[in-house]
């Protein structure tokens, strides 16, 4: 088969791949979008894959094309995607139920063959499917869906009061959606791009605001913060827009040291507010519900799906060019997609 192979650092070509053969437990996928995550990014540009050659891609929906032994849930012909996390399955974190927290886990698309290439073969426990209604770029993006709805989970949230969402990026859009699903009273998005700022008041933010104008500091003050830019601007920012016994999580990754003010961690510690983690997006019964989740509200069009969040589309052969964009990622505004 074809495949966007990564050959080394900066080094990605449109080559031939060995076809993965189905076994026992697996699915066969004919992949039929795949999108690029940031975490992809440095993994081209910047020395950062594990090893060499490998096909990357992580985030993507397809067709099944072919069933081993032992699968029931899917059959040839159904759309699906999935998800890319490969736990152990016997640590103590997965056993309580942890799999993003195990530490023999492999990942599609990072320490295994990707969804970068024609076809990609699964775990059958791995493979989601969803209504075949739902267009493959929009299916394609359930990873960062469930990201975000995992988030959700890990603050504690489950309805009612207000919430401030910074960064207005597809996982920061995602947050915003699912919080308004869950029945946020009033949900306010924060972002630096009057354009990220408009899509998100057009699939539902009570309240847009332009961060680079506003003192947060006077800020009204609000239930939940979700910060998913992972930039140190709104991670400081989250300390401030939190009220009162609020709850914090970060969901976003920062990529530079992060600092705060002896009078900005006093923000913490006087309003005695929670603050926690994110990370990936699994939960029991594997994956979990954020997957589950994803694929009903996608269905009923209650999870909306716009196609500004798709910036460009490339096809599979040209994923060299598509990584050129992000010499300049300031000028990327939204998902790129790789397509058949």
């Amino acid at each position: 088969m074809k495949a966007a192979v990564l050959h080394g650092n900066r080094d990605i070509r449109y080559d031939d791949w060995p076809t993965p053969e189905t076994r026992c437990n697996t699915v066969k996928i004919k992949i039929r979008a795949a999108g690029i995550c940031g975490s992809d990014i440095p993994r081209v540009l910047y020395n950062g894959a594990h090893f060499y050659p490998i096909v990357l891609g992580h985030e993507f929906a397809g067709d099944v094309v072919k069933i081993g032994e032992g699968v029931t849930h899917v059959k040839p012909g159904d759309t699906v995607t999935g998800a890319p996390l490969l736990p152990c399955f016997k640590c103590e974190d997965c056993i309580n139920g942890n799999y993003a927290l195990c530490k023999q886990y492999g990942f599609v698309g990072s320490r295994q063959q990707g969804a970068f290439a024609e076809y990609l073969v699964l775990p059958a426990i791995n493979v989601v499917p969803y209504d075949a209604s739902i267009p493959y770029v929009q299916a394609a993006m359930f990873e960062p869906s469930t990201v975000a709805i995992h988030g959700l989970r890990c603050n504690g949230y489950t309805g009612g009061g207000t919430v401030a969402v910074l960064g207005g990026g597809t996982i920061g859009l995602f947050t915003m959606q699912w919080a308004k699903i869950f029945g946020a009273k009033h949900v306010t998005v924060f972002d630096i791009d009057q354009g990220r700022l408009a899509l998100a008041k057009s699939l539902g933010a009570d309240e847009v605001i332009l961060s680079q104008d506003y003192d947060f500091a006077k800020s009204q003050k609000y239930n939940y913060v979700f910060e998913t830019a992972g930039q140190t601007a709104t991670m400081q920012a989250a300390f401030q827009l939190a009220g009162n016994k609020a709850r914090v999580c970060f969901i976003g990754t920062p990529h530079k040291d992060l600092t705060f003010t002896p009078v900005m961690w006093e923000n913490m510690n006087r309003k005695e507010f929670l603050l926690t983690g994110s990370w990936m997006s699994y939960s029991v019964p594997f994956p979990g519900e954020e997957w589950t989740l994803t694929a009903h509200e996608f269905a009923t069009g209650r999870l909306k799906f716009d196609d500004r969040l798709i910036y460009r589309t490339y096809p599979l052969k040209e994923a060299a060019k598509a990584f050129e964009l992000f010499e300049n990622p300031s000028q990327v505004h939204g998902k790129v997609m790789l397509v058949d």
